[in-house]
Parts: structure tokens; C-alpha cells; sequence
């Protein structure tokens, strides 16, 4: 997927300077690639059944999304991140109570970019986000199971993931240690929470957490207590191939102004 530059027990750690607060939330903006994606449904209902049916979610993510580089799957492509239309709609939102979500960071690292470059891009994420948020959560990447792959089955990763790229193991772990070394720091800069993903969560797939387990990890990872979701495979389809403001497919341009889809069972959505 070549990429293209564009303008303690505890899980939590690093700077908590505040709790999560414990009142009502009006709006949760998500950013993220195929973790998400994947889980986006359980972060829906997680938020809705938490914070109420009138949540709104902002979220920029995809399959392989960058944060700072505009990105292909299967002949799908993405805007960056950070010159995604969410910002836009953050900038003329009423302001509201609002949690906010940085995950699935790693791609830039297996399109080639270096660790500064890759922490350069998660720090602006932050700073914007900062303007409309309080309540930030920055996950790290899954180093333990990383580790725990073999030089052969990482090449077969890579190769699905990251065909164009050549970069080794070692490569990949050496920049991966640094970028996690770096937002710890970043965290601790910023004032954010600092969230260690549990190793316990990945399988066979060292990257994405199993399915089984979506719940109580964006559970965790959210900052929600453990609450009572009625899940729904329609919605969960629906918002999987909810077309997001603007894409590309196969060359062809797609742009789909976000007005804040409504679901059915509550809460709204903006694609981005």
C-alpha cells in the first residue's frame, strides 16, 4: 500500500494530570486505522449505552489509514488524518463535553516513515485535538506481540499490509520502540492519558485485537465501565460500509458531505 505525503497493573499511564471525567459526554471523536474500522461498531454502542443515545461520533479512520499521509487499500484511498474534513466540522460544532481517541498509529511505521516524522504528526493530532477536548486518549503500539513474530510470518504480514515495503523485523521494531518512547513523552508534553494496549488481546494476527474480545478492550481503552450493549449486526454493517466525506476508489473521487448520520438505536455520525 504505498503511501503518498500529504499536507503498574494499571493500563493507563504516563501524564494523568486529570481522571476521565466521570460526567455525561455529548461527543466522542475517534481516530484511527483497521483497529477501529474493525471495532467501530462496539465503540458506537460502548459510547451510546455509556454517555447516552444522543452521542454524537466523529471519526477519521480506514483500513490502513496515516495520519499524515494520504493512503491505499485494495484500491482505496484515503486523506490523511490530518487534512481530513473532521476538523473542519470540530471547528464549527457548538462546543460540548467531548472524549477524545488516538489509536492505531503503527501504519506510518510500515510505510517507511521515521519515528520523528511519525511522532511529528501524532503531536499536531494532539494539539487540535486539545482545542476541543479535555479528555484525550493516546494508545501505544502492540510491542509485545510484535516481538513475539517470526522473521517468516512477518513477511507474510508485510506482504498483505505493506506490499511495497521492504523494511525488516528489525526494521520495523527498532522504530516501533522509538515511536512508543516517544508518545510516553508525548503523553506526558501534552497532558493526555497514555494507554498500554494488553498483549492479551492479540492472537495469531499481532496487529488487530480479536474480535472476542472488542468489548471489554474499547471498554477499557474508552475509559467506560463495563456496560450492558445490545449488539446489532445490521448497524454493525451499516457503519463498516458507511462511506466516509471524501475517498477515492480506484481512482475515482467520492465525496459524501457528513451531516450527521442517525442510527436507529441513537446516536450520530460523522465519517471522515
Amino acid at each position: 500500500m504505498p503511501a503518498e505525503v500529504a499536507p503498574d497493573d494499571e493500563r493507563s499511564v504516563g501524564a494523568r494530570p486529570h481522571p476521565f471525567s466521570t460526567g455525561p459526554m455529548n461527543r466522542v471523536v475517534a481516530l484511527g486505522a483497521s483497529n477501529l474500522t474493525r471495532g467501530f461498531e462496539t465503540v458506537v454502542t460502548t459510547a451510546r449505552a455509556t454517555w447516552g443515545h444522543d452521542v454524537e461520533v466523529l471519526a477519521a479512520l480506514g483500513h490502513g489509514r496515516s495520519y499524515g499521509a494520504r493512503s491505499n487499500f485494495l484500491g482505496r484511498r484515503l486523506p490523511s488524518i490530518l487534512e481530513s474534513g473532521l476538523w473542519r466540522q470540530l471547528e464549527s460544532a457548538s462546543p460540548a463535553p467531548t472524549r477524545s481517541l488516538i489509536t492505531d498509529i503503527g501504519n506510518d511505521i510500515g510505510y517507511g516513515f521515521s519515528a520523528q516524522q511519525t511522532l511529528a504528526w501524532v503531536d499536531e493530532t494532539v494539539r487540535r485535538l486539545r482545542r476541543f477536548s479535555s479528555d484525550i486518549v493516546l494508545t501505544d503500539l502492540p510491542l509485545a506481540s510484535l516481538r513475539r513474530l517470526s522473521p517468516s510470518k512477518y513477511r507474510a504480514v508485510r506482504s498483505i499490509l505493506f506490499p511495497s515495503s521492504h523494511l525488516s523485523l528489525d526494521d520495523v521494531l527498532k522504530v516501533a520502540e522509538e515511536v512508543n518512547r516517544g508518545l510516553s513523552d508525548l503523553a506526558v508534553a501534552n497532558g493526555v492519558r497514555f494507554f498500554h494496549l494488553n498483549p492479551s488481546w492479540y492472537g495469531v494476527d499481532p496487529i488487530h485485537i480479536r474480535p472476542s474480545l472488542w468489548r471489554p478492550a474499547w471498554e477499557e481503552i474508552l475509559g467506560c465501565r463495563p456496560v450492558a450493549c445490545r449488539h446489532s449486526q445490521i448497524e454493525a454493517w451499516r457503519l463498516y460500509f458507511m462511506r466516509p466525506e471524501r475517498r477515492w476508489l480506484f481512482g475515482v473521487e467520492q465525496v459524501t458531505p457528513q451531516a450527521g448520520a442517525r442510527l436507529r438505536a441513537g446516536g450520530r455520525i460523522w465519517l471522515y
